[in-house]
Parts: C-alpha cells; structure tokens; sequence
C-alpha cells in the first residue's frame, strides 16, 4: 500500500511573470495618458505597473464585478492582509508584495481604497462638499500616497500636495461623468450644491442641462481647478526624471475640465472626452519641458 502525502502546493508565478502582468494589465487599461513614461526610473516602473494593476482591478471590483461586490471586495482585504504576511500567489500580489517590501509601503492606503469601494455599495449621493472630500481621502488621495512611497517621499507635506491633485482628479472625472453616473442612479454633485443652484435631481436623470445646471457645473469645475493649482507645487519637490509623471496625472485632470468648458459644462447629453491626438502632444511637450528643466 502506497501512502501519499498532501499533493505539494502549486507554485505561484514567479516575480517577473508578475511584474509583466502587471504591466500588460495596465496597459490594457490606462485612460486619459501612460501611466508611466519614458522619463521614469526604469527601476522603478514595474512598481508604478503593480500599483495601478492593484488600484484598477480593486475599482472594477467596486464598479463591474458581477455578483457579490461587497463579498468580493471583503475578499480583496484578506488577500491584501495575507500579502502583508508574505501569503502571496496571484500575479497582482506577488508583484504588489516586492513593491510594498522594497519601499515600506503601509496597508492604510490599500485598505482606504478598497473601503471606498464599500462605501460604493452602500451610498449613492453625499449632503455636503466635505461628505464628498471625506469619500475622496478613502479613493483619491490614497493613490497619491503610494506613488510618493515607490518614489522615495514620506513627508507630510508632499503628501498634502499630493492630495491636492489626488482630489482635483477625482472631482474632474466626477464631473466629466456625472451623465453616465446618474444613468446608474448615482450622484456625486453635493445636494448642498444642487439645492444651492436650484437644479433638481430629474434634470440630471432626464439628461436635460438646464442654464441653473451649467452655472452649477461652472461653480464645480473651478473647485478642482483651485485643487490642482495647489497640487502643482509638488511637480518641483520630485525628482526630475519623475516630475512628467507627476505633471501629467495634473494636466490630464485640467484637460477633463477644458473639455468641460469648451462642451458649455453640457456633460449630461455628451460625455466630454480628451481627444488622443491632444493627449499626445501634451506628453510629448511636457516631456521637453522637463528635460530642459523649464
């Protein structure tokens, strides 16, 4: 008779397979500009790949997922926390693992951003500007953080520049997408703002831009234009070879908002959009402006 022993388990990808991963995740699935350029450390881009692979894939957790989200999303915090035990098998948490271990990286920004995802499922429209920023320091401003943490920069006053231009981001793509929001019957507009403006619920439902509603769009848009003013402080405090990267999380954020405006903050009957030959030419700008240091 012939005893076995438990079957040894399988192996997981190795360190490189993860990274690559990672990498063809994110470039499968990033947006408005690279996520990361030519000008970063290659040291360092495999990282910046795993962070976004962790930040997407957890949002369409949040978003997309079908079935259970909030299971789902319960899921990905125990998968996190055993990442942090060094329990590590799937490519996004072998790769997040190396980077989180090489720069020291804390749980509390991960955790924040898979709680506002929870946060998702339970609540659909904020009373107050502050209820809407107190979501953002759990979706926004926690990525910002990571970026600062792979890039080298753990004081507090970097941070806060980076979550300037964290929140900025997060108000413009909420502006750019309040139509297909309310198509999920979702609001992000403050009912303190909608109240303020007299614009009613209905008329974003009925996808009617109404004069009221484009004054509040107006009022909105020069919010997170005031936050990425403030942001932009932190493009000098980085290292040159990081500043593009930097900069354009900021610039794409301010061309949402452009795109806004030229549309007559009308985002209801058409999602305003960045066109592809503009995002080219702002990289390839900025990318000889940072290298001639202006």
């Amino acid at each position: 008779m012939v005893v076995s022993g438990p079957r040894p388990r399988p192996a997981g990808p190795t360190r490189r397979q993860a990274f690559a991963w990672c990498r063809e995740y994110t470039r499968a699935h990033q947006e408005n500009f690279a996520v990361v350029t030519w000008l970063l450390p290659r040291e360092l881009r495999l990282h910046f790949y795993a962070i976004y692979a962790f930040c997407r894939s957890t949002d369409d957790l949040g978003d997309e997922a079908e079935g259970d989200r909030l299971a789902l999303l319960n899921r990905r915090e125990r998968e996190l926390r055993l990442c942090y035990e060094g329990m590590r098998d799937s490519p996004l948490f072998v790769a997040l693992g190396a980077t989180i271990d090489r720069f020291a990286i804390p749980s509390d920004p991960f955790l924040r951003l898979i709680e506002a995802n929870r946060m998702d499922q339970r609540k659909s429209r904020f009373a107050t500007y502050d209820d809407l920023l107190f979501y953002c320091e759990h979706s926004a401003t926690p990525v910002g953080r990571m970026v600062l943490y792979v890039l080298g920069y753990r004081d507090d006053g970097r941070q806060r520049l980076a979550d300037a231009t964290c929140l900025g981001l997060q108000l413009a793509n909420f502006w750019q997408d309040v139509g297909v929001d309310a198509a999920k019957g979702r609001i992000y507009v403050p009912q303190e703002d909608l109240a303020r403006f007299g614009v009613d619920e209905s008329e974003l439902f009925g996808r009617r831009a109404s004069p009221a509603f484009r004054e509040l769009m107006r009022f909105e848009v020069g919010k997170a234009r005031a936050l990425f003013a403030e942001g932009a402080r932190l493009e000098r405090l980085v290292d040159r070879r990081a500043r593009l990267d930097v900069r354009l999380f900021r610039l794409g954020g301010e061309a949402v908002l452009d795109a806004i405006e030229a549309a007559g903050y009308d985002v209801l009957h058409e999602r305003p959009t960045i066109p592809r030959v503009k995002r080219a030419w702002m990289a390839l700008a900025n990318a000889v402006r940072v290298k001639t240091g202006l």
